[in-house]
């Protein structure tokens, strides 16, 4: 079996529409992977911020309250 020229060395064409749809598909892979990034740290930091608010309440109950400065004096 004796290789052609034509066959070794030149590359099959592809299409138009087949360079888009890869195209396509790469882009959509890309932007759902960015997607689920996104949703995971939103996620990680609503939990931290549920945390952080819970620990202040917690702190804030057991603090004194302070009177405030703009009370009204009495004479």
């Amino acid at each position: 079996m004796k290789p052609t020229p034509e066959a070794a060395f030149k590359p099959a064409r592809t299409s138009a529409s087949d360079k888009a749809a890869a195209t396509d598909h790469t882009a959509r892979t890309i932007v759902a992977a960015e997607k689920v990034a996104r949703d995971k740290k939103t996620e990680k930091l609503k939990a931290q911020r549920l945390e952080r608010a819970a620990a202040e309440t917690a702190t804030a109950s057991t603090d004194t309250v302070k009177p405030s400065r703009n009370s009204p004096k009495t004479k």
